[in-house]
């Protein structure tokens, strides 16, 4: 029933919202009406529930002496009473728009027991059946305006102004009314506006929120560069080349859009089958009616539609979901949607991003390779001590890594950064060049000594180090896989996950190198975007059901056209977050595994629900028939079965309590660790 009573209006404002927002660039007011929707409705459940609520409050402490009975039955009636038309009217009123429309759900199951119900007088039965169904669509609605606030956050990576030159001279401009063909300049530091090519300077770009890209790339005149990347460390000159929609970020929201749009909402289990069963219950009924009419027929008939409520149905699947979304939320597993629980535990293929999920998202000094007659700790400490005024992302890991092995490092007397290619230092009146092998070679550095440990360390980022044009050594740096990694994809595997691929923007060395620490069936390198969306439909159209796992925002489409998404949340992007079906608040991936078996579980204690409410309502509605059960009895077993179910879901919070929780992985990742000097070979 997902997406009915609440869930339509909210899911349909949310996505015109969202199609209105990206053909016109900008945020407009409407936005946020969907969420203002969904408030409205919850608002309007919990008052219905507290007055339901109430009246058994008023039953409880109310006088029982006989001149006060009818008070207070009068009083319990009309709180529940009033209560029940609140929640009730909004079913009765969707099931009678079915039933024009020509369609059956169960909505209409639930509006013929709320209408026997009230029949009978039994307010307070009427009151919390429509209270649990209302409630359990407004779980299932949690996801609907998440297309809408994935192309928010896109749009805020865009910058609102750009400098576009006009005859040597800057002028500043509305971002969305640039042009092809015109030249922006963009400094240090800044989001680049459009995708454009590089006419002068030379700069290193951050582009792994579009590409994947775990290192900073250098930019040079006729380079390419994306719209919604940052602008390290030099001044550039760009041609806009691509604008608005066109562009690479402009691409990705459209995939987003349509994406959302493709997905299939899951049916439940008893919907398969309510199209036979209203029309069989109400048959039954009256045909116990029509052979006892002198012998409490109406009675009779009565209280098999009140056990034929299939209230500990309708209870089956949220209250199981609900505990297990209070598991997974306790081990910081964010699940947005009760149906994206149930689908869990039926995946086939993993698709990992590489860079901030298997991967730190982060650089760390791997090895230090100095050569022969030289000293790890002097090559350590010249290299670092040169790199501490730049802000690229080596030089501070290079400086992290000697803080951490207590070295003291010397302020240059000299410093210039060459950007994409290295520094230059004078450090106590000797040039020390840290850099890439082409620069030192350009400023006359033999590199040959370190041929056979560039070949050792492919895959990895390489600095080299010379003094006085005396070559020292070689630094190699990595994004280091995560600790957990290895261990989550083993225990997929167990899990039964056979298909495991890594998708990335980084080059074939590295993913090569990471795909093979982790065992993955295969792996894809220079990925863009639309690619990694290409091979998820491809793997669906193959018959896996696919969970896609990532933390930029070049996974956002495939985030979003995977059966599952899962977004790495505590160092992901808010798109990435609002795109996936599912965000990790920490960055345990062997979260991943547990959410399969937790799903699996739950699944479990779901049939055991379904069978026990099945034979509840054929066994009330049978004594029921042959008089044995009188419609309040009928009305207390039916509350009675609802606990039942309630109870039987409850184990559910209690499922992986030898897992750490979210807290405590927090907490350990605060402490702080011991120093981590690299290998010296």
């Amino acid at each position: 029933m997902a997406h009915r009573v609440v869930g339509v209006k909210a899911a349909e404002e949310a996505h015109h919202s969202a199609e209105h927002q990206h053909h016109h660039g900008h945020h407009h007011p409407e936005s946020g009406q969907a969420a203002r929707s969904v408030k409205l409705w919850l608002y309007w459940t919990l008052a219905g529930g507290m007055l339901v609520l109430t009246s058994f409050w008023v039953r409880i402490f109310s006088p029982v002496d006989l001149s006060g009975e009818l008070v207070w039955r009068f009083q319990m009636d009309l709180v529940a009473g009033i209560g029940a038309f609140m929640l009730g009217a909004l079913i009765i009123g969707h099931a009678l728009k079915n039933l024009i429309a020509g369609h059956m759900h169960m909505d209409e199951l639930v509006a013929l027991a709320i209408l026997a119900a009230f029949a009978i007088g039994a307010y307070q039965v009427a009151g919390v059946i429509a209270f649990f169904l209302l409630l359990s669509e407004l779980i299932e609605t949690r996801t609907a305006i998440g297309a809408r606030a994935s192309i928010e956050e896109l749009i805020k990576l865009t910058p609102k102004t750009a400098r576009v030159v006009i005859e040597g001279e800057e002028q500043e401009v509305q971002a969305t009314s640039l042009k092809k063909g015109q030249h922006v300049r963009i400094r240090p530091g800044e989001n680049i506006p459009a995708d454009g090519k590089v006419v002068s300077g030379e700069s290193t770009v951050d582009q792994a929120n579009i590409t994947g890209e775990s290192l900073p790339v250098d930019k040079r005149p006729e380079d390419t560069v994306f719209s919604g990347t940052t602008n390290l460390t030099g001044a550039l000159e760009v041609e806009v080349t691509k604008v608005g929609a066109d562009t690479t970020l402009g691409r990705v929201q459209n995939l987003i859009l349509q994406a959302e749009q493709t997905r299939i909402p899951i049916m439940r289990l008893i919907d398969r089958y309510v199209v036979w069963y209203t029309p069989v219950i109400l048959i039954l009924s009256m045909l116990v009616f029509f052979f006892n009419r002198e012998d409490n027929g109406a009675h009779r008939a009565i209280t098999m539609l009140v056990a034929s409520c299939p209230c500990a149905l309708i209870m089956a699947t949220p209250t199981a979901m609900v505990a297990g979304l209070s598991c997974a939320a306790r081990l910081g597993i964010l699940i947005k949607d009760v149906g994206h629980l149930e689908s869990a535990g039926r995946l086939t293929a993993v698709v990992f991003d590489k860079t901030g999920t298997l991967t730190t998202g982060e650089l760390s000094v791997s090895r230090l390779i100095p050569v022969k007659d030289a000293e790890g700790e002097r090559l350590l400490r010249l290299a670092a001590s040169a790199e501490q005024s730049s802000n690229h992302p080596a030089a501070r890991a290079l400086v992290k890594v000697a803080a951490e092995a207590n070295l003291r490092l010397t302020r240059p007397d000299k410093f210039k950064e060459v950007p994409g290619k290295g520094v230059i230092a004078e450090i106590d009146g000797d040039e020390v060049l840290v850099g890439r092998a082409a620069f030192l070679s350009d400023n006359g550095v033999d590199l040959s000594s370190l041929d056979e440990a560039q070949a050792r360390t492919e895959g990895m980022s390489q600095l080299f180090v010379s003094r006085g044009k005396q070559l020292l050594g070689m630094v190699a740096l990595e994004d280091r896989t995560r600790p957990a990694a290895r261990q989550a994809v083993q225990e997929l595997r167990d899990c039964g996950i056979r298909r495991l691929a890594m998708l990335t923007g980084d080059r074939h060395a590295v993913a090569q190198r990471v795909a093979a620490e982790m065992a993955c069936t295969e792996f894809r390198a220079d990925c863009l975007p639309h690619e990694k969306l290409e091979l998820v439909e491809q793997m669906r159209k193959q018959g896996h059901r696919v969970l896609v796992v990532g933390d930029g925002v070049n996974d956002a489409p495939a985030l979003a056209a995977g059966d599952l998404g899962v977004a790495m949340g505590a160092a992901g992007s808010d798109v990435a977050i609002n795109s996936a079906s599912i965000a990790l608040m920490n960055n345990d991936l062997t979260r991943l595994p547990f959410l399969i078996r937790l799903s699996r579980a739950t699944r479990r204690v779901v049939v055991q629900n379904l069978v026990f409410g099945v034979l509840f309502v054929i066994t009330v509605m049978a004594l029921g028939a042959f008089s044995i059960v009188p419609p309040i009895v009928a009305a207390i077993l039916h509350t009675a079965s609802s606990f039942v179910v309630v109870f039987n879901s409850a184990r559910l919070v209690r499922f992986g309590e030898e897992k750490a929780t979210h807290e405590q992985v927090i907490a350990e990742d605060r402490s702080p660790a011991p120093a981590a000097v690299p290998a010296t070979a």
